[in-house]
């Protein structure tokens, strides 16, 4: 299925330079959003993944199906404050500024197998606070799966030492 086309770039968007790419006209189409799910899925699959962790917000909406696909659980990372039990945090460097992500102390156990799978690879910041807040808790990232990946952007460097798999490439 041609993926790509359900995508609608916004240019401009959130500020003037950026060509948004917009999940939103994908989610609304039941075939291609199901077809998207399963086929990250599929590719889970044969890695023996014990558990799913999303990253806020997005991460939220393609990490929870394919968990539930896979008949596993699913971790979501948020940013700070939205967790109510006791969290590990990860904080990290924006453009111009700092910001943190937060995952229960308690949702990942030393050795789990994790996906983590989130729906657009830019740089790479978000994912990889993901990734250091899973190994902190002792889990071990077997693979990051993306619906998207800005190739331009070179977030794969940032993430050089994991396996990647992106559906759509930009």
């Amino acid at each position: 299925m041609d993926l790509m086309k359900y995508i609608r770039t916004i240019e401009d968007f959130p500020k003037k330079g950026i060509s948004f790419k917009d999940v939103t006209t994908l989610l609304k189409e039941g075939d291609a959003f199901k077809y998207s799910v399963k086929a990250i899925a599929d590719k889970l699959r044969e890695l023996d993944v014990d558990i799913i962790v999303g990253p806020e917000a997005r991460g939220f909406i393609f990490g929870a199906p394919v968990a539930y696909e896979l008949g596993i659980g699913f971790v979501p990372v948020r940013k700070p404050g939205k967790l109510p039990s006791e969290t590990a945090r990860y904080e990290y460097e924006l453009e111009y500024g700092m910001d943190a992500l937060e995952i229960h102390k308690d949702s990942i156990k030393k050795d789990t197998r994790v996906a983590i799978v989130d729906d657009l690879l830019a740089t790479g910041g978000t994912v990889r606070s993901a990734v250091k807040l899973v190994e902190q808790l002792g889990g071990k990232v077997v693979h990051i799966a993306f619906l998207i990946e800005l190739e331009d952007l070179k977030g794969r460097e940032n993430l050089k030492d994991y396996d990647i798999s992106s559906m759509i490439k930009y």
